[in-house]
């Protein structure tokens, strides 16, 4: 439960029909075990005591009172176990019979949620013997001292974690057209539990998936369906126990059908509420709802969940080639309505020969051919300085000829000399003004051509960069469209990666992978042995680091602690790209908050360009940021963690 993690577990016992004592014993098993998993919230399957294919015997009497019997014998064995467990039965109130979950905590049943949708169509005929289930709580006596309520408006909320709220459906009320969860979410439910009896038909279980991976984005929920399986009667129908664990849109575990397989894992309550909160369409409405209160003793979750260590960089390939299709579609349709609205024939680029001055050119180039206009419109200047080497000056020579642009070379060195002479900075002294000359100097001259050819200056700048202050401020900082404004480092390099692969041309992609090859620096300090001298992640640490930092932050709010945890699990198991340990990843961290908080100035008056992902950091839009806001009470926190 430590940073909003609670450990959910959906269950499917082998059992027999019409056998409560039997499926009591089973269900008491699995929740052993799931209690050895360290679940918190265990979730069984549709009328699994009696089992769901019972037909006309849930008509019968002894049937249902022994139901009830074991019911009563599960909720006592639960007593000491730090869980809440869903278990699902058949209960009569005013000689009605209810589909319903039965919520157990710690020796006690605590309510009853029945069923709301009743289908009665196709193998379904659960009309014949369930009613509707209501929505206000009703009190319901089991025993003569044991007296619980029973409606669908109930919403679970452990004491000492008043942050989760949950919620609970069963199977058909997902498949409607107005599910209840959609209620229960708006009145704070952010776990959905839903106790189903799907049976297979081809095709079915992609549908259901579907459904629960759907229904967890809408409601930006955490969402754990437990499936009916073996042991259920096959007279007309099949169950594949097709368990399934999703978070706002993810499927965190599934099941492999037919095996009555138990999943299980994490959901990060913190994480979802602090989407909800971001979403002001997200509007609560609690009237009618009763909060059933349980008491769950605090433990740190441990986690198995997979932690993306570059999360935004699709994982499989097939998924990273249509997202960098896409962005590069995004960016060059953003440039390409810019270059219409201002009736512009010419684009100016800074190239360097480095990743994100290839990423632009690229992405100008793709613009210019969906308008129809000749790339000799576009106006690739190269250069030189101080700190320019062979290699990148080569590659950014022979990819402006490759690719049919026009090519501009205007040595800066003379003029940053006379610069430096006309301010009194030795050009042996290599401090930041040494750097910053050079970068405004080729800032001015990209903008007076833009001048000079009626042209707009492309920017090349990518959003890591902005995070961490990475630009010099009214240097490479300025264009008059910057089209790599929202692109994190990390996918810089996929990007141009997926364009030497999908370009057909030789001679392009042996440059576009030799810019891959080549260290990020800004080339600002005099090369060693004619080699790159300043590397910039050495300097400012490396880009996967502070894309996973940047990420967690701006993406869903987590403070320094969060961020430290899942960073931590993330890389030091080899996942990253190095091996790093936990000081290591502290240190990075430290800089990154530092220099995210001191440098806002820059982003505050970013140039317009186009968001291509969930996290940007443009001051229109997603970062509405002061920018002398103090980054004390997050630095305080990371002091205390390198103290521990």
């Amino acid at each position: 439960m430590k940073d909003g993690f609670i450990k959910v577990a959906a269950v499917t016992p082998k059992i027999r029909v019409a056998d409560p004592a039997y499926n009591r014993d089973r269900i008491m098993e699995k929740i052993e075990k799931a209690e050895q998993q360290r679940a918190m919230v265990t979730v069984f399957p549709e009328l699994c005591l009696t089992g769901y294919t019972c037909g006309d015997l849930f008509l019968m009497e002894p049937l249902l009172e022994q139901a009830k019997m074991e019911l009563i014998q599960i909720a006592e064995d639960t007593a000491g176990k730090n869980m809440l467990v869903f278990v699902g039965l058949p209960i009569c109130y005013h000689e009605r019979l209810y589909n319903v979950a039965a919520a157990l905590s710690n020796g006690r049943i605590l309510a009853l949620v029945p069923k709301r949708c009743i289908p009665n169509y196709n193998e379904f005929y659960e009309a014949r013997h369930f009613a509707e289930g209501m929505k206000q709580p009703v009190e319901v006596s089991l025993t003569e001292k044991i007296r619980v309520p029973m409606g669908s408006n109930l919403l679970f909320c452990p004491d000492s974690l008043p942050e989760l709220k949950i919620g609970v459906e069963i199977c058909e009320d997902l498949w409607s057209p107005n599910p209840p969860s959609i209620s229960h979410a708006l009145a704070g439910a952010n776990l959905i539990v839903n106790l189903s009896a799907s049976n297979e038909v081809t095709g079915k279980d992609c549908y259901r998936k579907n459904l629960v991976e759907g229904q967890s984005a809408r409601l930006v929920c955490g969402y754990v369906y437990a499936c009916a399986g073996e042991g259920e009667s096959t007279q007309d129908v099949v169950f594949s126990s097709h368990n399934m664990i999703a978070e706002n849109g993810i499927m965190l575990a599934e099941a492999e059908r037919f095996l009555n397989q138990p999943v299980y894992g994490e959901i990060d309550i913190q994480r979802l509420n602090g989407q909800r909160r971001r979403m002001g369409t997200f509007q609560g409405e609690t009237d009618g709802y009763q909060q059933i209160f349980f008491h769950l003793k605090k433990e740190e979750t441990v986690l198995t969940r997979f932690v993306d260590p570059a999360p935004f960089v699709p994982e499989e390939i097939s998924e990273r080639k249509k997202r960098c299709e896409e962005i590069l579609s995004i960016q060059s349709m953003g440039l390409k309505k810019r270059l219409e609205h201002t009736n512009c024939n010419c684009a100016v680029v800074g190239i360097s020969g480095g990743l994100d001055s290839t990423l632009a050119l690229l992405v100008t180039v793709r613009a210019f051919d969906l308008l129809g206009l000749d790339r000799k419109g576009i106006h690739a200047v190269t250069m030189p300085g101080f700190g320019t080497t062979d290699r990148t000056y080569d590659n950014a020579v022979h990819l402006v000829r490759c690719l049919g642009a026009e090519l501009l070379e205007v040595d800066i060195q003379e003029a940053v000399r006379v610069h430096f002479r006309d301010i009194g900075q030795q050009e042996s002294v290599h401090d930041v003004t040494y750097e910053n000359g050079q970068a405004r100097e080729r800032t001015q001259i990209l903008m007076d051509i833009a001048n000079k050819d009626n042209g707009m200056v492309i920017g090349t700048g990518d959003m890591s960069e902005l995070a961490l202050g990475w630009a010099t401020y009214n240097g490479d900082h300025m264009s008059m469209y910057g089209v790599n404004a929202s692109v994190p480092k990390t996918l810089v390099r996929h990007l141009v990666k997926y364009y030497a692969d999908t370009c057909q041309e030789p001679g392009l992609r042996e440059i576009l992978l030799d810019v891959l090859d080549t260290p990020v620096s800004p080339e600002l300090l005099p090369p060693e042995d004619g080699k790159i001298s300043q590397k910039t992640e050495d300097i400012v640490g490396p880009y996967e680091l502070h894309d996973f930092f940047l990420y967690h932050m701006l993406r869903s709010g987590f403070g320094p602690e969060k961020i430290f945890r899942l960073a931590v699990y993330a890389f030091c198991n080899g996942k990253g790209k190095e091996n790093y340990t936990p000081e290591i990843i502290l240190k990075w961290l430290r800089i990154f908050t530092r220099r995210f908080f001191s440098q806002q100035f820059k982003r505050s008056c970013l140039p317009d360009g186009p968001k291509v992902g969930t996290v940007a950091v443009s001051p229109r839009g997603d970062l509405r940021m002061p920018s002398d806001a103090s980054a004390a009470l997050w630095m305080e926190r990371i002091e205390n963690l390198e103290k521990a």
